[in-house]
Protein backbone atom coordinates (compact mmCIF):
# COMPACT_ATOMS: atom_id res chain seq x y z
CA UNK A 1 0.00 0.00 0.00
CA UNK A 2 1.46 3.28 -0.96
CA UNK A 3 1.86 5.98 1.54
CA UNK A 4 -1.01 8.17 0.48
CA UNK A 5 -3.26 5.59 1.01
CA UNK A 6 -2.45 4.79 4.22
CA UNK A 7 -2.82 8.27 5.17
CA UNK A 8 -6.32 8.28 3.65
CA UNK A 9 -7.28 4.96 5.23
CA UNK A 10 -6.07 6.55 8.75
CA UNK A 11 -7.73 9.73 7.96
CA UNK A 12 -11.15 7.54 7.26
CA UNK A 13 -10.52 5.62 10.85
CA UNK A 14 -10.43 8.60 12.62
CA UNK A 15 -13.62 9.63 11.62
CA UNK A 16 -15.04 6.94 12.01
CA UNK A 17 -13.89 6.59 15.92
CA UNK A 18 -15.26 10.57 16.78
CA UNK A 19 -18.66 9.38 14.94
CA UNK A 20 -18.52 6.14 17.28
CA UNK A 21 -17.66 8.28 20.20
CA UNK A 22 -20.38 11.05 19.37
CA UNK A 23 -23.12 8.48 18.29
CA UNK A 24 -21.94 5.98 21.12
CA UNK A 25 -19.93 7.39 23.84
CA UNK A 26 -17.67 4.73 22.63
CA UNK A 27 -14.81 4.64 25.60
CA UNK A 28 -12.84 2.28 23.46
CA UNK A 29 -13.07 4.65 20.26
CA UNK A 30 -11.98 7.19 22.69
CA UNK A 31 -8.87 5.11 24.00
CA UNK A 32 -7.62 4.40 20.13
CA UNK A 33 -7.94 8.47 19.43
CA UNK A 34 -6.48 9.03 22.38
CA UNK A 35 -3.36 7.38 21.66
CA UNK A 36 -3.35 7.85 18.42
CA UNK A 37 -3.55 12.37 18.99
CA UNK A 38 -2.37 13.19 22.40
CA UNK A 39 1.18 12.61 22.31
CA UNK A 40 0.83 14.74 18.44
CA UNK A 41 -1.10 17.43 20.37
CA UNK A 42 1.74 17.73 23.16
CA UNK A 43 4.30 17.81 20.31
CA UNK A 44 2.78 20.41 18.20
CA UNK A 45 1.98 22.67 21.48
CA UNK A 46 5.87 22.45 22.48
CA UNK A 47 6.99 23.37 19.11
CA UNK A 48 4.39 26.18 18.77
CA UNK A 49 6.67 27.38 22.53
CA UNK A 50 4.43 25.55 25.28
CA UNK A 51 6.49 24.87 28.18
CA UNK A 52 6.19 20.86 28.55
CA UNK A 53 3.12 21.24 31.38
CA UNK A 54 1.25 23.64 29.17
CA UNK A 55 1.35 20.91 26.30
CA UNK A 56 0.33 18.41 28.78
CA UNK A 57 -2.54 20.09 30.19
CA UNK A 58 -3.25 21.30 26.58
CA UNK A 59 -3.61 17.78 25.29
CA UNK A 60 -5.60 16.59 28.21
CA UNK A 61 -8.12 19.81 27.48
CA UNK A 62 -7.95 19.19 24.12
CA UNK A 63 -9.00 15.49 24.14
CA UNK A 64 -11.70 16.09 26.94
CA UNK A 65 -13.32 18.86 24.52
CA UNK A 66 -12.72 15.58 21.67
CA UNK A 67 -14.97 13.79 23.96
CA UNK A 68 -17.64 15.88 24.41
CA UNK A 69 -17.87 18.12 21.40
CA UNK A 70 -17.91 14.71 19.36
CA UNK A 71 -20.98 15.18 18.51
CA UNK A 72 -20.15 18.57 16.19
CA UNK A 73 -17.77 16.55 13.91
CA UNK A 74 -18.76 16.39 10.23
CA UNK A 75 -16.01 14.73 7.88
CA UNK A 76 -17.72 16.36 4.90
CA UNK A 77 -16.45 19.54 6.17
CA UNK A 78 -12.82 18.82 7.54
CA UNK A 79 -10.54 15.78 7.79
CA UNK A 80 -11.05 14.31 11.65
CA UNK A 81 -6.81 15.44 12.37
CA UNK A 82 -7.65 19.33 11.22
CA UNK A 83 -10.84 19.49 13.41
CA UNK A 84 -8.71 17.62 16.30
CA UNK A 85 -5.80 20.29 15.55
CA UNK A 86 -8.11 22.87 15.55
CA UNK A 87 -9.71 22.50 19.21
CA UNK A 88 -6.51 21.91 20.46
CA UNK A 89 -5.33 25.04 18.53
CA UNK A 90 -8.17 26.53 20.46
CA UNK A 91 -7.75 25.25 23.68
CA UNK A 92 -3.98 26.70 23.71
CA UNK A 93 -5.35 30.21 22.78
CA UNK A 94 -7.78 29.87 25.53
CA UNK A 95 -5.48 29.11 28.29
CA UNK A 96 -2.47 31.76 27.18
CA UNK A 97 -5.83 34.43 27.95
CA UNK A 98 -6.32 33.04 31.04
CA UNK A 99 -2.38 33.29 32.16
CA UNK A 100 -2.40 36.63 30.31
CA UNK A 101 -4.84 38.39 32.26
CA UNK A 102 -3.74 40.84 34.83
CA UNK A 103 -4.66 39.99 38.74
CA UNK A 104 -7.81 41.93 39.77
CA UNK A 105 -7.55 44.78 41.97
CA UNK A 106 -10.05 43.96 45.00
CA UNK A 107 -10.42 47.76 45.53
CA UNK A 108 -11.71 48.19 42.37
CA UNK A 109 -15.22 49.85 42.60
CA UNK A 110 -16.33 47.66 39.88
CA UNK A 111 -16.29 44.99 42.28
CA UNK A 112 -18.24 46.89 45.47
CA UNK A 113 -21.78 45.06 46.03
CA UNK A 114 -24.70 46.24 43.75
CA UNK A 115 -26.94 48.30 46.48
CA UNK A 116 -30.10 46.65 47.37
CA UNK A 117 -33.07 47.31 45.18
CA UNK A 118 -35.68 49.07 46.55
CA UNK A 119 -38.81 47.46 47.49
CA UNK A 120 -41.04 49.20 44.68
CA UNK A 121 -38.60 48.22 42.42
CA UNK A 122 -38.81 44.19 43.36
CA UNK A 123 -42.68 44.75 43.08
CA UNK A 124 -42.06 45.97 39.65
CA UNK A 125 -40.25 43.03 38.69
CA UNK A 126 -42.19 40.38 40.21
CA UNK A 127 -45.34 42.25 38.20
CA UNK A 128 -42.70 41.61 35.54
CA UNK A 129 -42.01 38.15 35.49
CA UNK A 130 -45.76 37.43 36.45
CA UNK A 131 -46.72 38.67 33.16
CA UNK A 132 -43.62 36.83 31.31
CA UNK A 133 -44.65 33.76 33.21
CA UNK A 134 -48.39 34.07 31.55
CA UNK A 135 -47.64 34.93 28.31
CA UNK A 136 -44.73 32.34 28.29
CA UNK A 137 -48.44 29.80 29.15
CA UNK A 138 -50.61 31.08 26.38
CA UNK A 139 -48.18 29.01 24.07
CA UNK A 140 -48.43 25.84 23.00
CA UNK A 141 -46.43 23.15 25.13
CA UNK A 142 -44.00 23.08 21.36
CA UNK A 143 -43.89 26.75 21.21
CA UNK A 144 -42.77 26.58 25.16
CA UNK A 145 -40.58 23.90 24.83
CA UNK A 146 -38.56 25.44 21.81
CA UNK A 147 -38.10 29.01 23.43
CA UNK A 148 -37.24 27.39 27.09
CA UNK A 149 -34.35 25.34 25.35
CA UNK A 150 -33.40 28.27 23.04
CA UNK A 151 -33.42 31.07 25.34
CA UNK A 152 -33.56 30.03 28.82
CA UNK A 153 -31.02 26.77 28.00
CA UNK A 154 -29.12 28.87 25.33
CA UNK A 155 -29.21 25.53 22.85
CA UNK A 156 -28.42 26.37 19.08
CA UNK A 157 -31.51 25.70 16.56
CA UNK A 158 -29.74 22.74 16.14
CA UNK A 159 -29.28 21.43 19.46
CA UNK A 160 -32.65 22.31 20.07
CA UNK A 161 -33.92 20.40 16.66
CA UNK A 162 -32.11 17.18 18.10
CA UNK A 163 -33.22 17.55 21.88
CA UNK A 164 -37.01 17.69 20.37
CA UNK A 165 -36.46 14.73 17.66
CA UNK A 166 -38.15 17.62 15.27
CA UNK A 167 -36.47 19.28 11.99
CA UNK A 168 -34.89 22.79 12.51
CA UNK A 169 -37.01 24.37 10.00
CA UNK A 170 -39.87 23.25 12.59
CA UNK A 171 -38.10 24.57 15.74
CA UNK A 172 -37.23 28.05 13.66
CA UNK A 173 -41.17 28.12 12.72
CA UNK A 174 -41.94 27.61 16.51
CA UNK A 175 -39.97 29.98 17.33
CA UNK A 176 -40.81 32.46 15.39
CA UNK A 177 -44.87 32.13 16.18
CA UNK A 178 -43.83 31.93 19.48
CA UNK A 179 -42.30 35.92 19.30
CA UNK A 180 -45.11 36.93 17.49
CA UNK A 181 -47.51 35.35 20.34
CA UNK A 182 -45.26 37.11 23.03
CA UNK A 183 -44.95 40.51 21.30
CA UNK A 184 -48.93 40.46 20.90
CA UNK A 185 -49.20 39.35 24.86
CA UNK A 186 -46.30 41.81 26.11
CA UNK A 187 -47.01 44.83 23.98
CA UNK A 188 -45.00 47.56 23.68
CA UNK A 189 -43.27 47.75 27.12
CA UNK A 190 -41.39 44.72 25.92
CA UNK A 191 -40.95 45.89 22.16
CA UNK A 192 -36.92 45.65 22.32
CA UNK A 193 -36.69 42.67 23.87
CA UNK A 194 -38.33 40.93 21.60
CA UNK A 195 -37.92 42.62 18.59
CA UNK A 196 -35.24 39.46 17.03
CA UNK A 197 -37.01 36.30 16.98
Amino acid sequence: MENGDETLLKAKDDAKLILRIAKDRDRDAFRELYERYAGRIKGAMIRSGARNDEADETAQEAMLAIWRKADTFDPARAPASAWIFTIARNRRIDMLRKTNRPMPDPNDPLYAPDPPTPAEAEVAIEMRNAKVRDALSSLSTDQRTAVHLAFFEGLSHAEVAKSMDTPVGTVKSRLRLAAARLRGALGNEFKEELLND
